[in-house]
């Protein structure tokens, strides 16, 4: 079984790769034209559905509210596992990530990854606070953004969340824009930190009904992050049982 499971990651870093070098002239444009950002998301859709499913890993994206193409949005997902990345690639709507500054060392990915994305050294202040103002920045240019709200991988019992960072609820707040709790249920026993090896199962994603955070003050933010992680950990409870 762990041999089988070794060759199921090679393969699947391997198809990861190849669908990353074929797509890389398209995701060139928006780096060119910046105007363009709304190409991540398509090519990021692409790029997510074609993954799965050469890795064989089928796919169930569930959205229980309406989203709108017009409208912005920062979501707000639980991150367990390597696979939460490529999950979202799934989101109908066209966004960017908020990730950490690291993936930025990783050849030629890296590159790519940091000239798109928004990236943060969470060690760092000074990092921290030039992130939440590129996230500003963003949104005033038209963006949705992906924040994952505990602030990288750092749940040690999945599918028990860490608390929740406060950046994700500032950015939607100051920008009065909505915010939508996403709930990844299974990949954390699909690829396991930090085993990081594929087993078989459904790579499944909750787009729950979007928060409006109009007439909300900077006070509310602790009250609309325990909001989300509610809604979050109810689902997790839920999917887990």
């Amino acid at each position: 079984m762990k041999i089988l499971r070794a060759i199921h990651t090679i393969y699947g870093f391997s198809v990861f790769i190849i669908l990353f070098l074929l797509l890389l002239p398209f995701l060139l444009i928006p780096i060119l034209f910046p105007s363009q950002f709304r190409l991540i998301g398509i090519i990021n859709r692409i790029w997510a559905r074609l993954m799965f499913f050469f890795v064989f890993l089928p796919t169930q994206v569930e959205i229980r509210g309406k989203l709108d193409p017009k409208r912005q949005y920062i979501f707000s997902p639980n991150h367990f596992s390597y696979l939460d990345i490529p999950t979202m690639g799934l989101n109908p709507i066209n966004t960017i990530f908020v990730g950490k500054s690291s993936i930025g060392k990783v050849p030629l990915f890296g590159w790519m990854y940091s000239r798109l994305h928004i990236t943060v050294n969470r060690e760092s202040l000074k990092s921290k606070v030039n992130s939440l103002k590129q996230s500003l920045e963003a949104v005033d240019q038209g963006k949705s953004l992906i924040i994952f709200a505990e602030g990288g991988m750092i749940a040690r019992r999945p599918p028990q969340m860490s608390l929740f960072k406060d950046g994700a609820f500032r950015v939607a707040i100051e920008k009065q824009i909505p915010i939508v709790p996403v709930t990844i249920p299974f990949n954390w026993i699909i690829l396991p930190d930090p085993e990081n090896q594929l087993s078989a199962g459904k790579v499944k994603v909750i787009f729950h009904e979007p928060i409006e955070t109009t007439g909300m003050t900077i006070a509310q933010t602790d009250e609309l992050k325990e909001l989300v992680f509610n809604i979050i950990d109810k689902e997790l409870k839920h999917e887990n049982r």
